[in-house]
């Protein structure tokens, strides 16, 4: 004798659907995959050849970029060229990891290119990476 209506041939479903979360990762694969390459910084600039190993930047690293025409960038910013040691010492102030990637176009005479690094290790920066691209083998 049943009271109140239950019946006891429904069992509870115990499993997960796993179709809408794999809809939900394919889109974020999507997104990602689009707005990646948007989230490159700094200025765009033709990079000398090099056979070295590939190194990642860290997280909220700096760079300073040097055009063809000499004009010098601390991400997307231009900066004149006496300010950018005071710049630097004032990004760098507080920050416990002193790290810049260097960018600098292979039309850029070797002197100012010399003279910007001196500007970044005069600002106390530790670290200094310069960034090349692949040599075609």
């Amino acid at each position: 004798m049943a009271m109140g209506g239950q019946n006891n041939n429904r069992a509870v479903m115990a499993e997960i659907n796993v179709t809408p979360l794999v809809d939900v990762m394919l889109v974020l694969l999507v997104i990602f995959m689009v707005t990646a390459p948007m989230m490159q910084q700094g200025v765009q600039v033709n990079l000398p050849k090099a056979d070295t190993r590939a190194m990642t930047p860290a997280e909220e690293s700096v760079v300073v970029s040097v055009d063809s025409s000499g004009k010098i960038f601390i991400d997307k910013e231009e900066v004149p060229a006496g300010e950018l040691r005071g710049r630097l010492s004032t990004m760098f102030a507080t920050r416990t990891k002193k790290e810049v990637f260097l960018k600098a176009d292979a039309g850029v005479p070797y002197g100012e290119v010399v003279r910007t690094m001196a500007d970044i290790k005069g600002a106390g920066i530790e670290r200094l990476g310069m960034v090349t691209e692949p040599a075609a083998k």
